[in-house]
């Protein structure tokens, strides 16, 4: 019967009642399995398929989840789910009101820890290694699987560095699969690279010198390996440490081959793994495309010109520049904090760094941007891709508060264009030597609405917005992509409806439009404001702020945007009604404003 051993599981209690000879082929109906479903379903692949073992051995060998898992970079959790009494909903993964694609606390007791980006496991598991030890539950293992890259972050190296001092029960394993997104990179990555299975790099072990208890590399796709060394290691007290060679992709041919593409490859055949390529005639590039073409093409004028990403030279598109300039273009690896301030080290020397982090991502180093760029008015140029709702990957993922905690930073500019040529156009201009400030330019993910977008570029004068459509009733202000939304509604409207509403792109949050916002208090009793960003201290807060300091207070200020809650995963298009920002509803407060 098919999958006879895997429809027998719904939980860990169910697991270790297979014999330990039958795990491997349990190992492959998982694999196909999870093959299946994301051939159809989509989701994050490569890095799930590679731990299928792992995830077997560990559920087999420790009593979880009592003994805690923590999954570090949380897209190797699919077979951890399935295993945890997932199975029956994990079609539903990523999808509006199913199961998340990351480890998620409340979804599951088997979830110890919430993580939708890397390297923070060891300091989690190091911190419940602890409270056990003072709880007295000596007994208790505590667990970090650490893997695609998120090894070489900095509090990786900070948790490994706090748990050899400790005597804490912590074991680490590395999934070393040599590769995150993209390859990993680095020399720590060199270094891991030259481990063999069953041979130690000939260097001193650093592992060791950390006072862990090293043990490996082993293979991470041999079962009986991988139980004969977690038993022998759940006896060992202390920080320990479990080297595991294994291959992203493993058991689809076309993952295998390759890694970056079948990361998170969409839909494909389950049989052949072939991706099915959904792209149409005329269609709008996506932003991030906009933001790498470009700056191969400022990059081919301006020699100054470096660009620089933490670990995302794909998905940001800053490969294109890397391809074209691989002397002026960097991977740092999963190295946010270190990104910015290496982008703040070239500004202060003449150089000109395009800084691209996703915007969630940004958050990570905030305190560089305030101190290391904001402080010493170093003109980095920062592009925050993936601003807004980036969809199925959920609340961890979602640029949700980039707006917020930036435009209260001093000495930083912050721009979000409305459409690619604004794109295009902030890149161009930020590049010219007029800038003696930082700048953060956020943008979605996704497609535009632009096909000529490749324009001769202009230069934007820095504060100044557009007037998109005059009217003598309301006022409407936005700031980004939204605004081609709140177009296409006011575009629908009858006759005697339209003349009633004005639309104003403010384009920058900071500085804001003086002289336009002063015309329009003036002229408007009633304005609204909309944003794609949680509206504490966003955009409309920024509006509200500048009308009282004008002594405008009398004014209606509706501020629509993001509510002060985390979104949860789905499409876009179901989480913008969720939160009352879909076409139906904004047209309906406009019309209610009137």
């Amino acid at each position: 019967m098919k999958d006879h051993l895997l429809n027998t599981i719904s939980s860990p209690e169910d697991l270790k009642k297979i014999k330990e000879n039958e795990l491997p082929i349990l190992a492959k109906e998982l694999r196909d399995f999870i093959i299946a479903i994301l051939s159809s379903k989509e989701g994050h692949l490569g890095a799930s398929l590679g731990v299928v073992e792992l995830s077997i051995a560990l559920h087999y060998v420790y009593n979880t989840p009592d003994d805690v898992l923590i999954w570090d970079v949380g897209h190797q959790a699919y077979a951890h789910k399935i295993l945890t009494g997932r199975k029956e909903n994990f079609h539903t993964h990523r999808q509006y009101k199913g199961i998340s694609g990351f480890p998620k606390r409340d979804e599951s007791d088997f979830d110890a820890f919430g993580t939708g980006h890397s390297s923070t496991s060891i300091s989690a598991a190091l911190g419940m290694a602890m409270a056990s030890k003072i709880k007295g539950e000596t007994e208790r293992q505590h667990i970090a699987i650490i893997g695609d890259a998120s090894i070489a972050a900095g509090m990786a190296f900070e948790g490994l560095n706090h748990a050899g001092v400790c005597d804490a029960n912590l074991l680490v394993i590395l999934n070393d699969n040599a590769i995150g997104i993209d390859p990993s990179v680095g020399a720590l990555k060199e270094y891991l690279t030259k481990a063999k299975v069953g041979f130690k790099p000939k260097q001193s072990n650093m592992i060791e010198a950390l006072n862990f208890n090293y043990s490996g590399p082993i293979d991470g796709h041999d079962i009986p390996e991988i139980l004969k060394e977690l038993k022998r290691l759940k006896n060992i007290k202390g920080p320990k440490f479990l080297h595991l060679i294994t291959t992203k992709g493993k058991g689809l041919k076309k993952a295998e081959q390759d890694q970056i593409k079948y990361h998170a490859p969409g839909k494909f055949d389950k049989i052949t793994g072939e991706i099915q390529e959904s792209k149409k005639e005329n269609e709008a590039p996506k932003y991030q495309d906009v933001f790498g073409h470009t700056l191969v093409e400022l990059a081919g004028k301006n020699e100054n010109i470096i660009g620089i990403t933490p670990a995302m030279p794909t998905g940001s598109s800053l490969k294109y520049m890397i391809e074209a300039f691989p002397k002026r273009a960097f991977d740092v690896g999963i190295a946010e904090q270190h990104a910015v301030t290496l982008a703040a080290g070239m500004a202060s020397q003449g150089l000109i760094p395009y800084c691209n982090i996703y915007s969630t991502f940004s958050q990570r180093a905030y305190d560089q941007i305030i101190h290391d760029v904001a402080l010493q008015k170093l003109p980095v140029i920062f592009c925050l891709d993936r601003a807004g709702l980036v969809g199925e990957d959920g609340a961890t993922h979602h640029g949700a508060f980039d707006i917020s905690f930036l435009r209260c930073i001093p000495n930083l500019i912050l721009f979000a264009p409305m459409n690619e040529i604004d794109l295009r156009n902030i890149l161009y201009t930020a590049q010219l030597g007029a800038l003696k400030n930082p700048i953060a330019i956020r943008y979605p993910r996704g497609r535009g609405s632009r096909t000529d977008w490749k324009r001769p570029f202009e230069a934007l004068p820095i504060g100044k917005g557009k007037t998109l459509r005059e009217g003598n009733n309301i006022a409407i202000l936005s700031i980004g992509t939204i605004g081609n939304q709140l177009e296409s509604i006011l575009e629908s409207l009858t006759p005697e409806q339209k003349p009633k509403i004005a639309h104003y792109n403010l384009l920058f949050v900071k500085p804001l439009d003086k002289d336009l916002l002063l015309g329009v208090l003036k002229k408007f009793d009633t304005l609204i404001t909309v944003e794609e960003n949680v509206c504490h201290g966003g955009f409309g807060s920024a509006i509200l702020e500048f009308a009282q300091k004008h002594h405008f207070t009398t004014k209606k200020i509706h501020i629509i945007g993001y509510p002060d809650s985390f979104v949860e995963h789905g499409s876009v298009e179901k989480l913008q009604k969720s939160i009352a920002l879909d076409k139906d509803t904004l047209k309906k407060v406009i019309l209610e404003h009137i």
